[in-house]
């Protein structure tokens, strides 16, 4: 697949997924057995909407669509650290375009970028006649995830990872830049701010983490705030076992997820039907939950991503402040959201702070337009 040694600096990567890999999807998809329904709801995702799911898939979806849509973005690998990394650098006509630096989560990837890479990267004039902020985005693929490499031993934790980004952006010549993340995405770009302070401009997190600071008067919290953290609490009660699993036994788990197709499929499904704000999967359009879950498929990544839980669960620093500029957007179907003041306590420096109306986990497809309009408004107080 690559046009080139990634070992080399910088070099172009045309996608081009064989047509036999097609192929044997396909008869996998046709051959699917799935398991009985679920004698209640919160058992997990339904049996309905996976068969649909797996029929879409097979009769509907076209990944030629996907790979004509990440090439013609630009893509490209290079190797840091001893590990090839994939990642899109899509580059602004505009001269005023600031470098900004976007990492997905799981069980996300360099998707979550792509419908709102216009709107970043060339996004003519406002309703004033102004010109909208532009940007150079680099949307890198997480190690194990998507089209990088897969560690062959363990290290490549968090902080690891925000090491290698930092060397990537020298790389690609911006020694100073803008900072976006949620989900692992999130701690890797607070990690970035912490480790590399004078690196980054400014930061923004969808999923800013912050604990409790000591001494806090719990009286101090609103209504909503109390509601949030009550949804942290029934969050880690009955939606984190796919967490559990990825932490302690992911290798284990990557046996069924590597081996079908349908498992793949129903356990990254599940999370963008519970991690998105309405009925479904939100305002997140079918084909986008599909090219992403085909991209775990055809990269056999289903072990080699959940070993980021491994790696980081509970080893990850959280409570180093943060100096560098901050800003926090806060979408309500977001699976946890501390109160201000505890974002306030770590984030010494918070610019920009706003809940929205509607919006989940993977706000950027999502709520698309929401999004960009929160990285404008952020990153002008850089």
């Amino acid at each position: 697949m690559p046009a080139g040694d990634p070992a080399v600096e910088v070099v172009p990567f045309v996608l081009d997924v064989p047509e036999e890999q097609l192929a044997d999807l396909r008869e996998r998809l046709r051959r699917v057995r799935l398991p009985e329904p679920a004698t209640d709801p919160s058992q997990g995702i339904g049996l309905d909407a996976v068969g649909e799911l797996c029929r879409a898939w097979l009769e509907e979806h076209d990944w030629r669509r996907v790979e004509d849509e990440l090439n013609r973005r630009g893509q490209f690998r290079t190797a840091i650290d001893g590990l090839g990394i994939h990642f899109l650098h899509v580059r602004s006509p505009r001269r005023d375009a600031r470098p900004l630096l976007v990492t997905h989560g799981w069980p996300g990837s360099v998707v979550e970028v792509l419908d709102v890479l216009d709107a970043l990267v060339d996004p003519g004039d406002g309703p004033d006649g102004q010109a909208l902020p532009a940007f150079h985005v680099v949307a890198p693929s997480l190690p194990g995830y998507g089209f990088s490499d897969k560690p062959t031993g363990p290290g490549w934790g968090v902080e690891r990872i925000a090491d290698a980004w930092a060397g990537l952006m020298g790389r690609l010549g911006y020694d100073r830049f803008l900072a976006q993340g949620g989900d692992w995405g999130a701690m890797v770009t607070t990690a970035l701010a912490v480790r590399h302070p004078d690196r980054v401009a400014m930061m923004h997190t969808t999923m800013p983490m912050a604990r409790r600071p000591e001494g806090f008067d719990d009286s101090a919290l609103s209504d909503t705030e109390r509601q949030w953290l009550a949804g942290v609490q029934e969050f880690r009660r009955v939606g984190s076992g796919y967490s559990a699993q990825q932490r302690t036994r992911p290798q284990t788990l990557g046996y069924g997820l590597v081996d079908s197709p349908a498992g793949q499929l129903a356990w990254i499904a599940e999370k963008f039907v519970a991690w998105t704000d309405g009925d479904g999967f939100g305002g997140v359009p079918r084909d986008r939950v599909l090219d992403n879950a085909a991209i775990y498929w055809l990269t056999a990544s289903g072990a080699s991503s959940a070993r980021l839980y491994w790696e980081s669960f509970g080893g990850t620093d959280v409570d180093s402040p943060v100096t560098v500029p901050s800003a926090v957007s806060i979408f309500p179907a977001e699976m946890a959201k501390p109160p201000r003041a505890w974002v306030e306590a770590r984030f010494r420096d918070l610019r920009h702070w706003n809940v929205l109306p509607t919006g989940g986990h993977f706000a950027s497809l999502e709520v698309p337009g929401d999004f960009v309009d929160e990285l404008r408004t952020a990153f002008a107080r850089a």
